[in-house]
């Protein structure tokens, strides 16, 4: 099993579908290298590298929420496949500061996120979330 947490301040939802493009940063000083080439390396070696919040954030700036923190967590499950290995399952904990939303709203936009990323809909494997606003 593999596990990456990132617990930064989240991304902001205009930029996500950019995040892996070369020379692409969000920081004045930044070199725009490292998440492309994580991702190249990740890839090079048969897996995947994706921010597994997109679908979360998107749900919540579709409902005009902007959230000022999405921690999330990746338990990965790799398993012995043909020559390789392949991710069977993977568990996302994730814990949300959003001003302004209610518990029950955010458990819906939550459970929409999970039901409908197109990330997880690809994978072939089990994708699970919990979700919490803190």
């Amino acid at each position: 099993m593999v596990v990456v947490e990132d617990s930064g301040s989240g991304l902001d939802a205009s930029i996500i579908a950019r995040i892996f493009d070369s020379m692409f940063t969000t920081k004045p000083q930044g070199m725009a290298l490292s998440l492309s080439i994580c991702r190249s390396i990740v890839e090079g070696h048969g897996g995947r590298l994706w921010a597994s919040t997109m679908a979360l954030a998107f749900q919540l700036q579709t409902a005009d929420y902007t959230p000022t923190e999405l921690s999330t967590e990746a338990a990965v499950s790799l398993e012995a496949e043909g020559a390789g290995f392949g991710i069977t399952r993977s568990a996302l904990t994730l814990r949300a500061k959003v001003p302004n939303l209610d518990e029950a709203t955010f458990n819906r936009l939550a459970r929409d996120a999970e039901l409908n990323c197109p990330v997880s809909k690809v994978l072939k494997a089990e994708v699970t979330l919990d979700a919490k606003l803190v």
